[in-house]
């Protein structure tokens, strides 16, 4: 890490952490970040459900909410991005203070509540975005909405074009009741519609599928058979989490979703079961924990082809995508993988 960013990140780390994380949208928008461009080698490319990407890994949704700032994420270091996420009608969330830093568990806690500026501002962005890198938006679903499963597919249906590929978030701890609609029957008629609304789109747009780590076996389980069943083009796990296991800092009785470190063993063994379950037939997107290339190459070694990180950059910057991705080339080299493909699940049992 630069000293410049390392002083930035200090003084971030003594405002609101929430105002804080406006304060480094705004300042990406201004060219005030690392811009070292496209990190990418022969190793790092690869591809996830057909999308051809420089490197494997991305900046989860959560940052960039209302696609303000891809342009300048675009010249990062990373593989590919994430916006959102989006709701059909503008929402403010839930009531402020609703962001915390558990700074000595190198974790966040947020209870936003899908606060974003509602699809028809955030589609009009993604309209102007670079169009030579990879983005997804995050679809979710307005809090007061009558029909929660026809949000997702109405968000598809307006942004769609812009897209490179659309994740379906049933996972967020900060809406109420939107994690029943992970349960079997539930999922399955909200894929459903969302993927109708897909054949309507110009062009086909992968669909995704982001899950919560707090799920047992039987509910790995549906997820896996949904996943084959419904034809999605990948899952994308997981989101954040309700436990509070082994926190440290003040701030750990927090309601809401926990991030960071202490999510990684957690996320990583329930991207291993998937793994194992799906064997191959749908891609796997790793997250949760993610900080080192060393976490991020054992997320590819657990199964997934791709990886997502965003908590992470409140403690190490933004120089983190870059670091990651050249560290990951590094690692594939050291054990004699050629590409990131041939390393996919190979260490899967050890987390099992």
């Amino acid at each position: 890490m630069k000293l410049t960013e390392k002083l930035a990140l200090a003084a971030m780390h003594k405002v609101d952490p929430e105002a804080a994380h406006g304060l480094s949208i705004k300042a990406l928008t201004m060219g005030l970040a690392p811009a070292p461009g496209p990190v990418t080698t022969a190793r790092l490319k690869t591809t996830l459900a057909g999308i051809d990407l420089p490197n494997p890994v991305g900046l989860a949704a959560g940052y960039d909410k209302n696609a303000e700032a891809l342009a300048p994420l675009a010249k990062s270091g990373f593989g590919f991005l994430e916006a959102g996420a989006a709701t059909p009608r503008a929402q403010p969330g839930n009531p402020k203070p609703r962001l915390f830093r558990l700074t000595e568990d190198r974790a966040a806690i947020n209870r936003f509540g899908f606060n974003n500026q509602g699809m028809e501002a955030i589609g009009a962005r993604l309209a102007q975005r670079p169009r030579d890198t990879v983005i997804g938006l995050n679809l979710g679903a307005n809090k007061d909405s009558e029909d929660r499963a026809a949000d997702f597919a109405k968000v598809l249906a307006h942004c769609g074009a812009h897209l490179d590929f659309a994740t379906v978030n049933v996972s967020s701890p900060n809406t109420e009741k939107l994690r029943d609609l992970q349960g079997k029957a539930a999922l399955s008629a909200l894929l459903a519609g969302v993927l109708e609304t897909r054949e309507g789109l110009s062009r086909r747009v992968p669909v995704f599928l982001k899950i919560a780590p707090d799920l047992d076996r039987e509910g790995i389980e549906d997820i896996a058979a949904v996943a084959v069943d419904s034809g999605i083009d990948a899952v994308i796990a997981t989101n954040t989490t309700l436990s509070r296991e082994g926190l440290q800092s003040a701030h750990k009785g927090e309601a809401g979703g926990l991030s960071g470190a202490p999510l990684f063993e957690k996320s990583t063994r329930v991207l291993a079961q998937l793994s194992e379950l799906l064997d191959g037939k749908v891609p796997l997107v790793g997250v949760g924990g993610i900080s080192t290339a060393e976490q991020a190459y054992a997320k590819i070694c657990a199964g997934a082809c791709a990886v997502q990180f965003y908590t992470a950059m409140v403690y190490g910057g933004l120089s983190l995508a870059g670091d990651i991705a050249r560290g990951l080339d590094a690692l594939l080299a050291r054990d004699g993988f050629e590409n990131v493909a041939q390393a996919v699940g190979t260490k899967r049992k050890d987390w099992l």
